[in-house]
């Protein structure tokens, strides 16, 4: 097939896809991009949504609207659910197959329950919009069904708060929930005190946010705690259900619980018949390619990708837009005739922000923290959301919610769990009977 024929297929418009096509909007070559969704999605601020400070159309931008300009893309919604390698065939959801010259793996990661897969019923993770909205919800719910009841121990329960797991997305939601109930929400109520909610950060290792040095998770804490955040660290969670949570051989009662523990790759990947990670990702070569499928490439979450120094590049947006342009790259290179190099992940540093004026900064032998991690943290995420109105939009709404504590997006919608709503209201919700015409 002539190199103006060539057909690259990327499957999964995150960071790494994105990226990749964006990429190569001058080469020549014909680009699908296949998506389950019609959005590419900021996901580092998607906590953000989730309690209600941010909307939906604030993080996320059509496919469709971001490559508009770039005639050699054609955008695709489906998803892909076997791969056939040795035929360059992708099988779709729909019944229909689609061939490739090369393909581009970036499907992302799920949620990983450790073989407790009943758990997620329970205890839903934030990796999507939809994911992000039922928190929503179940949040807000959550205080108004506690204003609704009248036994001590239930109301208890409506106000407990428990986030699995103290990597960035649990500090993250803990500390703007634990915002939400102390600022937010105070003198809203008539029959509760939504300062008395009680937030738990739960880590099963011996620290919060492990991948920082620890003199700043250290602080960290000190922050978390300040909020009035609980920080549990050394015991894992051992059970889940509709009622709440084990923690170290004691039960508590919480009605909403959230996973932010662990993560899986996307389950595609199986079907390339190649040696796979503990995490389901795929081991791939220097140059993200496929072992024994060279026309095949692999970025964002989904490669497990080890640097020079023995450590494995971290599943952070700026590794997966590292990979999407390199994977542009080398198949520029590829179809030149010229020889590829491997892939480098230049290390920008972490970031984690705890709440309102509350941050850490981890940059090479660069440490900060406190307001002016924040700030930093703050400048780092509105630079790379993607188009003008979305960086002004999510910046009004931030300053609107520093000067008074408010969130944007405190609005029920979606039709509530029926086991959710309190025994003695089920005949309140009940239409009314008809009157006999007089």
């Amino acid at each position: 097939m002539s190199v103006s024929t060539h057909h690259l297929v990327i499957v999964g418009g995150g960071f790494a896809g994105l990226w990749a096509a964006r990429a190569l909007d001058d080469a020549p070559v014909r680009i699908t991009l296949i998506d389950r969704h019609n959005h590419h999605l900021f996901q580092p601020l998607l906590y953000q949504v989730a309690t209600a400070g941010l909307s939906a159309p604030d993080i996320a931008a059509p496919l469709r609207h971001i490559l508009r300009d770039q005639r050699n893309v054609e955008v695709q919604l489906g998803e892909v659910t076997r791969l056939l390698p040795d035929a360059h065939t992708i099988e779709l959801a729909d019944g229909t197959s689609l061939r490739y010259d090369t393909l581009v793996l970036a499907t992302g990661a799920g949620h990983a329950y450790f073989g407790n897969d009943a758990w997620a019923e329970h205890a839903p993770g934030l990796k999507t919009l939809d994911d992000a909205l039922r928190l929503r919800r179940e949040m807000l719910v959550a205080f108004e069904r506690a204003e609704a009841e009248p036994d001590p121990a239930k109301r208890a329960a409506w106000l407990h708060f428990a986030i699995v797991g103290g990597g960035p997305t649990g500090v993250e939601l803990a500390g703007t929930l634990a915002e939400i109930a102390r600022h937010t929400l105070k003198h809203e109520f008539r029959h509760i005190d939504p300062t008395q909610a009680r937030v738990r950060l739960i880590e099963a290792g011996p620290r919060v946010l492990p991948s920082f040095p620890e003199d700043l998770t250290d602080k960290a804490r000190a922050q978390l705690e300040k909020l009035g955040v609980e920080v549990c660290t050394g015991a894992p969670v051992t059970h889940i259900d509709e009622h709440g949570y084990t923690l170290g051989g004691q039960t508590f009662a919480a009605r909403t619980v959230v996973w932010a523990a662990g993560v899986a790759a996307s389950p595609l990947a199986r079907s390339l018949g190649v040696p796979l990670d503990r995490a389901g990702r795929v081991l791939v070569r220097p140059d993200l390619s496929v072992p024994g499928h060279p026309d095949i490439f692999v970025g964002g979450d989904l490669a497990a990708v080890t640097q020079a120094n023995g450590k494995p590049v971290p599943g952070v947006a700026p590794a997966a837009k590292q990979m999407g342009r390199y994977i542009a790259k080398s198949l520029r290179l590829r179809l030149a005739g010229k020889p590829v190099t491997p892939f480098k992940y230049s290390d920008y540093g972490n970031l984690a922000t705890i709440g309102r004026m509350a941050a850490i900064v981890h940059v090479g032998r660069f440490k900060l923290s406190g307001p002016l991690a924040w700030w930093f943290w703050l400048a780092a995420h509105v630079y790379f959301l993607i188009g003008f109105r979305n960086r002004f939009v999510v910046l009004v709404n931030w300053a609107m919610a520093y000067w008074s504590y408010q969130r944007a997006a405190r609005i029920i919608f979606g039709q509530a769990p029926r086991e959710t709503v309190p025994d003695h209201a089920v005949q309140d919700l009940a239409p009314e009977p008809k009157r006999a015409a007089d």
